[in-house]
């Protein structure tokens, strides 16, 4: 009898974890609405939509940020109804996450063209001014929006890119059909499955223990310098990558690494930024710059990178010509990777 309360106790207590667990609960949701396509379309009854014009997010300006409005399924119906187009465009939608009350969130585009062949692509201006905002490129509103919606549009622009470029079987060259949450695409004539993919890119502060190095390349706006960066190939480990990277890119060799943290990243399609700190050999600094890959590269001390930290650039020009050293912007993991290291310029590493 002891036995069997103790197990029913345990038992119990799992499954008041697992209603308890706001983060298990949205998992194991989102999880069925990506096998469930009856599940998934039902979702949409009560879920809301983001919408897209050509992978731009429609935006809505709130004084110093932007808003991303949500539309149920019922304005979706009514706004598509209105242009003279067929509700059968609302499954070229994609899941792209839920509340914790499990109100599923969906994105669409009206810019790409449809999968099916009786929706064209709506006008942007005419959309625009029917739904009192504007279609901003991601790129350019990134920096303006709160972290929830940065996330959000960030991986439905990500989704919506993928779903736009892989309509095709690569093997068959037959079309491909997605399922309803967009989670994948099947090829009817030889049941080949197709998922989403993100690109690994590594990217790396490399320090001498009283020194970090930063970088620049030419398309980096002006006066801002950065951790280096770059894709990992294949058939290499992320140790390798870093070391490579490095190597190439400025002429060191890795002496220790440690990782840091990751960051889906959707520019310029999607890439999963993988950031650790380097460390080389004191004495061993003298940086040899790939022209092919760097416009410059140089090491700054501690005091300079804390100072550059404090500032809110971009900054115009000086009036001897030159910019202001600033570093990227909170959002990106390359700030993370930067303030770690003025915080605790010396962290532990492992051997690379």
């Amino acid at each position: 009898m002891s036995l069997y309360c103790g197990i029913a106790c345990r038992r119990k207590s799992f499954w008041c974890y697992r209603l308890l667990s706001t983060y298990v609960t949205k998992t194991r949701y989102l999880f069925e609405l990506k096998e469930d396509d009856d599940a998934c379309k039902n979702a949409q009854k009560t879920g809301a939509f983001y919408l897209f014009h050509s992978l731009a997010p429609l935006l809505q300006k709130s004084e110093h940020q932007y808003l991303a409005p949500q539309h149920s399924l019922l304005e979706l119906e009514k706004l598509l109804g209105k242009f003279g187009q067929d509700t059968q465009r609302i499954e070229d939608s994609v899941l792209i996450g839920c509340s914790a009350q499990r109100e599923a969130w969906f994105a669409l585009d009206l810019g790409l063209n449809s999968s099916s062949p009786i929706n064209a692509s709506l006008q942007k201006r005419e959309m625009e001014t029917e739904l009192k905002g504007s279609f901003i490129e991601l790129s350019k509103a990134l920096l303006q929006l709160n972290v929830k919606d940065a996330s959000l549009l960030s991986t439905a622009q990500a989704l919506l890119r993928w779903h736009d470029a892989h309509q095709f079987c690569s093997r068959s060259g037959q079309p491909t059909k997605k399922n309803m949450a967009g989670s994948k695409r099947v090829c009817p004539s030889n049941k080949i499955i197709y998922y989403p993919q993100v690109t690994p890119v590594v990217i790396t502060l490399v320090s001498d223990g009283t020194q970090c190095l930063l970088a620049r390349q030419s398309s980096f706006p002006k006066g801002m310098y950065s951790a280096l960066a770059g894709f990992c190939d294949i058939g290499e480990s992320l140790e390798e990558a870093v070391r490579r990277e490095v190597a190439e890119e400025v002429g060191l060799e890795v002496e220790r690494l440690q990782y840091s943290a990751s960051q889906h990243w959707p520019f310029p399609n999607s890439s999963l930024m993988i950031a650790c700190h380097a460390t080389v050999k004191r004495g061993q600094t003298e940086i040899q710059v790939n022209l092919r890959e760097l416009e410059a590269a140089a090491w700054f001390s501690h005091d300079e990178v804390a100072k550059a930290l404090r500032r809110n650039g971009p900054y115009t020009q000086q009036l001897n010509g030159t910019f202001p050293f600033w570093l990227p912007p909170k959002l990106a993991i390359a700030h993370q990777l930067i303030k770690e290291w003025v915080e605790k310029p010396t962290c532990s590493a492992l051997p690379a």
